[in-house]
């Protein structure tokens, strides 16, 4: 497969760093969250080290997201896996993970780079991640990515 462009998406959260790391790199903390709207996820294994993985199931959950995978012919519950490439606590998070999930395209690897930075009011959540293999699962997979970040920025305002 030839290289993708990366997307990246920012958001600046009143949390600490800690707090934001703890989210993403925990097994209750990327259960309160991860996943776009409509969707659950549940951690089945979390292996927090280069070379370690995270094995997890995403169920879509809401009347849209469920009625979206019957129509593209997809099951509601899929299972994922992903591979850190880089754990460097409380700043740097990167990790592979294939898109296996998309009827009649071969499966491919997604780059994809968590960057935390301390600003005045929080923390600074830099997201870079490939492009899908095409316009419309870039634009579905970049929509995933606000929901998510939305999602913890929600959960975060919750918190204070």
């Amino acid at each position: 497969m030839i290289d993708r462009p990366k997307l990246t998406v920012e958001r600046t959260f009143r949390a600490s760093i800690d707090e934001v790391w703890e989210l993403w790199t925990t097994k209750e903390g990327i259960e309160s969250w991860w996943g776009p709207d409509g969707f659950s996820v549940a951690v089945r294994d979390l292996d927090l080290r280069p070379g370690g993985e995270l094995s997890y199931a995403m169920s879509a959950t809401g009347p849209d997201q469920i009625e979206f995978m019957a129509q593209a012919g997809m099951p509601l519950m899929t299972e994922h896996k992903l591979t850190y490439r880089e754990v460097d606590p409380p700043r740097r998070l990167a990790y592979d993970d294939v898109a296996d999930f998309i009827p009649g395209v071969e499966p491919y690897r997604v780059e994809t780079l968590i960057e935390l930075h301390e600003v005045e009011d929080g923390v600074r959540v830099v997201l870079t991640f490939d492009a899908m293999h095409d316009e419309r699962w870039t634009q579905l997979a970049t929509m995933g990515r606000e929901s998510e970040l939305h999602k913890l920025e929600a959960l975060l305002a919750a918190r204070q």
